[in-house]
């Protein structure tokens, strides 16, 4: 049991009915999803896809359904067990006997926590890695890129997370208005990161390789005159290291935005879709998108810090309900990250909801862009479809997980809108 119930207030009541009701709509998803899995090859997709690649997918998407279930159900699990054993105030407790000071202890506290976390979850990625994804012909990592991949990965959580997560408690422990300071120093930290990440961090876990010269560098220099998009590199990532899977991507702010495609989407397109799926990502510039989501992420995340100062004033009721919910007494900054996060995760999926679908928008728009500036639409549309097929993607998901989890629209509804890319109304964006 978490308490008595005669400790529970009615904040503990909200949380815990959140937290099953998220992982009930998320079992719902996963049923309705896999009963939605076609008998036979979509007719849009008939020459594209065979019976063996439709029973391939379908297989893959059952045993990731049941491998999310399981690690849903274990993590949720762990929750509920270390709150009801007061694993919470425990591990407070024991920072706070480790170290004097109320910042390191709430810096010793954070790192046990994500530590615990990380090891958890560390075997459910060993089989998702070697079992599910080598299974099935995707996985090409080895176990030292895989090894290598994660003790990097901690020692940049220590060099970057660690010194702005000091900065943050800092703030909320000796600062006025301590959520404002503390918004405008992670904001501040966020883009830095992005201007500096394909230079300095990105490189840690992948080879960038200049493209060298010829008929598609040069074509994709070209697009990007047409397109007047900024760019000042053209590069090739050796993806195949750790998946067969392909992608691209745009990298960089202002005048120093980069092209990334992987090594594997180069050998498996021609050079009219690797256009067709560039001028997708540069509609997402030309479209403003970039612009949009940034303006918008800045101010979900002011709203986000506005309400941490909430759940971590000493002198606030609503913060005291929040500590007592988790059986927490002495109320700081630290702890009231962690546990109001686990209180947000209901309100973020709300706010998920109504991003995907904004973002699915914005991927119309961009294919539409892309058909308009290439005047070749059936080209992305195979592009599209090949990375689908190739990846073993759902052909027609359930209503409830693309409104859950899509950030794109599905394949079918993107290859429908390109077929009309061409008609005057599908192009006023």
């Amino acid at each position: 049991m978490l308490a008595r119930m005669s400790d529970w207030n009615f904040m503990t009541v909200i949380i815990v009915l959140s937290v099953f009701a998220l992982w009930k709509l998320e079992l719902a998803a996963t049923l309705l999803n896999l009963r939605a899995f076609p008998a036979t090859v979509p007719t849009a997709l008939a020459g594209l896809m065979d019976t063996a690649k439709l029973d391939q997918g379908r297989d893959y998407l059952r045993v990731n359904a049941r491998f999310g279930m399981v690690q849903a159900s274990a993590s949720l699990t762990v929750l509920l067990m270390f709150w009801g054993l007061g694993g919470f105030g425990w591990l407070d407790g024991l920072a706070r006997g480790w170290v004097g000071s109320e910042l390191l202890a709430g810096l010793v506290f954070l790192s046990l926590l994500l530590l615990g976390q990380s090891l958890i979850g560390l075997p459910f990625s060993v089989y998702e890695t070697f079992v599910i994804e080598q299974g099935f012909g995707f996985n090409r990592a080895t176990p030292r890129t895989f090894v290598l991949d994660r003790l990097k990965g901690l020692l940049l959580a220590a060099l970057l997370g660690l010194p702005l997560l000091a900065a943050v408690l800092w703030i909320f422990s000796n600062v006025a208005h301590a959520w404002l300071w503390a918004w405008a120093v992670v904001t501040g930290f966020q883009l830095a990161l992005t201007y500096l990440a394909p230079s300095w961090i990105m490189p840690l876990f992948n080879k960038f390789t200049p493209m060298p010269e010829g008929p598609l560098k040069q074509a994709i220099e070209a697009l990007g005159d047409r397109c007047g998009f900024p760019l000042c590199g053209v590069f090739v990532m050796d993806g195949s290291k750790r998946s067969t899977k392909a992608n691209a991507f745009f990298t960089g702010l202002g005048r120093r935005k980069k092209i990334a495609l992987f090594d594997t989407l180069i050998e498996k397109s021609s050079q009219a879709e690797l256009l067709g799926v560039l001028a997708h990502e540069i509609g997402h510039f030309r479209c403003g998108h970039i612009r949009q989501r940034l303006a918008v992420g800045v101010v979900h995340s002011a709203a986000v810090f506005f309400l941490l100062g909430l759940a971590t004033n000493p002198h606030g009721t609503f913060a005291r309900l929040l500590f007592d919910a988790f059986g927490v007494s002495v109320i700081s900054p630290h702890v009231g990250l962690v546990l109001f996060s686990i209180l947000l995760e209901p309100v973020s999926k709300c706010f998920g909801v109504l991003a995907n679908a904004w973002s699915r928008r914005h991927e119309f728009e961009a294919d539409a862009y892309a058909a308009k500036v290439t005047g070749n639409g059936e080209a992305l549309g195979e592009a599209l479809t090949k990375l689908s097929v190739d990846h073993l993607a759902h052909p027609t998901p359930a209503a409830l997980r693309v409104w859950l989890d899509y950030s794109h629209p599905p394949l079918l509804q993107r290859l429908a809108a390109l077929r009309h890319a061409d008609e005057p109304e599908a192009q006023a964006f």
